[in-house]
């Protein structure tokens, strides 16, 4: 195709212990089923012996392997775009299975009985989707029919493995595309259930004539390539909290669902055992996406502190593609963009004019009060309304009177 590898991986009818005698650093990162990393010039490589796998366990690893030449290892690997060899000393690609083919037709194919090799290891299911997603390939019928019938069985595979996939799907050049093939195949209820309960929950059409929420959370998918994983999570998950929220009186409404979505996304991450920084991250995006609404009315300190946030940045483009995937009104985004543009980051995140300290010494005592005038003082510091630490502390001595217990 092209594309620059990222890594190498060296098959070989040599078993462990003569690659370990071969080369002078060796790691038996897998050596009892045949796999060696051998590190030169600073880089490692994968190797491994030919080999036929005995059975799995787990839905994912084999039981134990036998040794053998590369043709029938070709045929115990996934799909047949992935069991090529290429000869370096020949330089001539060996295929067994009709990779090249399929290459050409831009097809992802199971090696020989589809049913059999996902049974083998149930991963290869999002697998197939990943790759058909991220290399724009179609996933044959056989294949995909296998998938459609197995999909329920992506359960015995752990969550971890899950997650690694759809973060491969979601931060791919067509996430949408990855959406529509997990929701096609079954997977998506499977794995994500919370977003296949988005299918067929109506909206108000003066704000959505676009469809349900589904619909809606696809069209944000469409707008994305190659998008950190904080957006890309955003985007998936910022309505998640609808279906729960749904209710019908002078029009639909969803009230409260960025914040019920919030807490269903936090579930979500953190069955998929996401990082914490990551989960916190893409969850404030979920929880903050309504605020946006509000911008142009909010005051300067509540704007400022809006604009601290650590996921602004995301959560500005998530909101651009969220009305560009609805009514289509940019007109809060354009605000935020001239006003970010007539900001200095010292005027949206000033140094603050007092400190726990300064209150402390004019006799304040220590406890809960010292945060909330150093809050208020930073208010009014953002409203401007307060420039230096001379007119801080003045305010406070008139706001905050000291009574004889210091408080």
């Amino acid at each position: 195709m092209r594309k620059t590898p990222k890594d190498f991986d060296v098959a070989t009818d040599a078993t462990p212990d003569k690659v370990r005698r071969i080369f002078p650093k060796t790691v038996p990162v897998g050596a009892k089923f045949g796999v060696m990393l051998v590190v030169m010039g600073g880089s490692p490589f994968e190797v491994a012996t030919f080999r036929a796998d005995k059975g799995y366990r787990d839905g994912r690893r084999p039981t134990g392997v036998r040794f053998t030449d590369a043709r029938e290892d070709a045929l115990r690997r996934d799909f047949t775009v992935n069991g090529l060899f290429y000869d370096p000393v020949k330089k001539t690609v060996l295929d067994w299975v009709g990779g090249e083919r399929d290459l050409k037709k831009k097809v992802i194919r199971a090696i020989g009985d589809p049913a059999r090799r996902f049974g083998e290891d149930k991963l290869r299911m999002l697998r197939a989707v990943r790759f058909a997603s991220v290399l724009d390939f179609k996933i044959e019928p056989k294949t995909f029919s296998a998938i459609r019938k197995l999909s329920s069985a992506i359960s015995e595979v752990s969550q971890e493995r899950v997650r690694d996939e759809l973060l491969k799907m979601f931060t791919g050049p067509r996430p949408a595309l990855a959406m529509t093939l997990l929701d096609r195949s079954g997977l998506l209820k499977e794995v994500l259930p919370e977003v296949h309960r988005m299918k067929g929950v109506r909206q108000p059409r003066a704000f959505h004539p676009e469809g349900d929420v589904y619909v809606h959370t696809r069209l944000l998918m469409e707008q994305l390539e190659n998008p950190s994983a904080v957006l890309a999570f955003g985007c998936l998950l910022h309505d998640v909290g609808k279906p729960a929220t749904y209710r019908r009186s002078d029009r639909i409404r969803f009230n409260g669902h960025d914040r019920v979505g919030a807490k269903i996304a936090e579930r979500v991450l953190e069955r998929l055992r996401f990082p914490s920084d990551l989960k916190e991250r893409i969850v404030a995006c979920v929880e903050g996406h309504m605020r946006f609404k509000d911008v142009r009315q909010m005051r300067e300190s509540t704007l400022k502190k809006f604009m601290q946030r650590e996921t602004f940045d995301t959560e500005l483009e998530q909101h651009r593609i969220d009305c560009r995937a609805s009514h289509g009104d940019l007109a809060n985004w354009r605000f935020l963009r001239k006003k970010i543009k007539s900001l200095t980051r010292e005027e949206i995140r000033p140094a603050p004019l007092i400190g726990g300290r300064d209150l402390l010494a004019r006799g304040y005592s220590e406890g809960p009060l010292i945060g909330k005038m150093l809050r208020a003082v930073e208010e009014r510091q953002l409203d401007l309304e307060l420039k230096t630490k001379e007119e801080a502390l003045e305010w406070v001595g008139k706001k905050f009177k000291i009574t004889s217990t210091g408080k």
